[in-house]
């Protein structure tokens, strides 16, 4: 019997805390998530919006509007933070990033 492997598809089955490496946060709702090889932009009401950036388990600020997965970060060096296998990187002052090291799990 052969079974198909189904794959996820991020645009249907979006579940920001598992698949989004970082988002940032616009005018009138609006995040854009970014994840290893897409970028969705999706309107939130204020309550999904605070109950996403108040998640301090899994994500982190970084700037005034960007919050980065620290359960994906990879490596961290050079004002650099890197997710995974991705070539994604964001930049991030060595303050946070030392805030993000105490966020991380072992």
């Amino acid at each position: 019997m052969n079974a198909a492997l189904q794959e996820k598809n991020v645009y249907e089955d979006f579940e920001p805390r598992q698949d989004t490496l970082f988002f940032k946060v616009g005018a009138h709702g609006l995040i854009s998530f970014h994840g290893r090889n897409y970028n969705i932009k999706k309107r939130m009401s204020a309550e999904e919006r605070n109950r996403l950036i108040t998640d301090t388990s899994t994500f982190c600020r970084v700037s005034s509007d960007c919050y980065v997965n620290v359960l994906k970060i990879s490596v961290m060096s050079d004002d650099f933070l890197f997710f995974g296998d991705s070539s994604k990187q964001i930049s991030c002052s060595k303050r946070k990033q030392q805030m993000i090291r105490q966020l991380m799990p072992d």
